[in-house]
Formats: structure tokens, sequence, C-alpha cells
């Protein structure tokens, strides 16, 4: 039996599933996808957020400077013209793999520490702000 492909196809193939291991953002609709956090100073706060949890920073065609969270899933950019959220509203939590090490991270990077771990139990999570004062929360997913 005859191959009915042509060997470029194959090649097509592969390269597709090769790019898949570069993760895509999931587009759908009422998908958390942009985040804009207020800072006073864009460049500490993405060295921040790179050095704590992984960011991928880069600037934006107009100058800002931009960032993609750890998995590529949400993006958004450092805002001047906004004060920070310094008090329990909406409250965002961001995925770490090790709890301890993650507010070890966030204290040496000029974070603070403002709930610790087991207010939430069983939930490990913890509150932080930056270096701006935004206030965040941490969660690790159990059995990590």
């Amino acid at each position: 039996m005859q191959n009915a492909f042509p060997p470029s196809f194959f090649k097509y193939i592969f390269t597709k599933i090769n790019s898949m291991s570069e993760m895509q953002p999931t587009i759908g609709n009422g998908k958390i996808c942009y985040l804009e956090i207020p800072s006073t100073d864009p460049k500490a706060a993405s060295v921040f957020y790179k050095d704590v949890f992984g960011w991928n920073i880069r600037t934006r065609g107009d100058g800002a400077t931009a960032f993609d969270d750890g998995v590529g899933q949400v993006s958004g950019a450092f805002v001047k013209d906004r004060k920070p959220g310094k008090e329990v509203g909406t409250l965002i939590y961001i995925m770490v793999d090790n709890m301890a090490q993650a507010l070890d991270m966030i204290v040496k990077h000029g974070g603070k520490i403002v709930q610790p771990v087991g207010m939430d139990a069983p939930e490990i999570t913890a509150r932080f702000t930056d270096p701006d004062g935004n206030l965040f929360g941490v969660y690790q997913e159990p059995g990590q």
C-alpha cells in the first residue's frame, strides 16, 4: 500500500506537535485574561514578579512594561496612574509549587506577608503585598 501523504506533510505535523509544547493561551468566553497592576515603578515591579513567580516580562509597542504569567495564560501591564489595591476587595491568588519557598522569595524581593499560611485551612494560602503595596494571595495545590 502506497503512502498517500507526501513527506512534507509529516514534517509539517511534527513541527506543529513540537510547537504545541510552547503553551498558547486558552481563549474562551469568561476566561480571566488580563490584569493591570498599579506601580509607581513598573520596571522594579517587573523584576519582583519575574524573580518571585517567573513571569515573562516584555515591553509593549506603546512602551508599557507588560507581563505574561508563569504558564502564559494571563497577561497584563504595570500601570502608573492608579493607587495600589491595599485592601481586600477582589483578591487574586497566584498559584505556587512550594508555599514556603514562595513566601521566602516574596520577602527577599521586598514584599510583605500580611496573612500567614493556615488562616484559610485546609487550603494552603497566604496573602502578601508587593513592594508597591498591592494585595495578592498565593495558593499551593494540596499534595504539591
